[in-house]
């Protein structure tokens, strides 16, 4: 959000195919990031992920496509920035391992279980 890439970002998901079924502005609170975050919520580098996912807003989306989990995870690149590609959205745009511009899940079952987390059912339209 600080770069003002949300429109980029969003324009190279719709580019590679997918649909957008939901997407919002949020902030996300500490209860919310110790969710998300729990597989690594008790490693010394946790408050640093906290304090840069609260510093500023969130767009969360919901993305639709064929084997969509693997083709985002493709499109964005590793999630350190300083290794990605160029042409992946972490080459692109990101800045280092932290400041990676998107978070995307890892499988279909997390993917439903960040859904569940971030979206009310009625916030997906597609």
């Amino acid at each position: 959000m600080a770069k003002g890439l949300a429109g980029q970002v969003l324009a190279r998901f719709e580019a590679a195919g997918f649909s957008i079924a939901g997407a919002k502005m949020i902030q996300l609170t500490p209860e919310k990031l110790w969710e998300h975050y729990a597989h690594v919520a008790d490693k010394p580098f946790y408050p640093e992920i906290e304090e840069f996912m609260s510093s500023r807003p969130v767009i969360v989306a919901a993305l639709k496509g064929e084997g969509i989990v693997a083709k985002v995870r493709d499109l964005l690149g590793p999630t350190d920035s300083t290794k990605a590609p160029k042409g992946t959205i972490r080459g692109d745009f990101g800045t280092n391992m932290m400041v990676n511009v998107v978070h995307a899940s890892d499988s279909d079952e997390n993917a439903q279980i960040e859904l569940d987390r971030f979206f009310d059912p009625a916030e997906i339209l597609g």
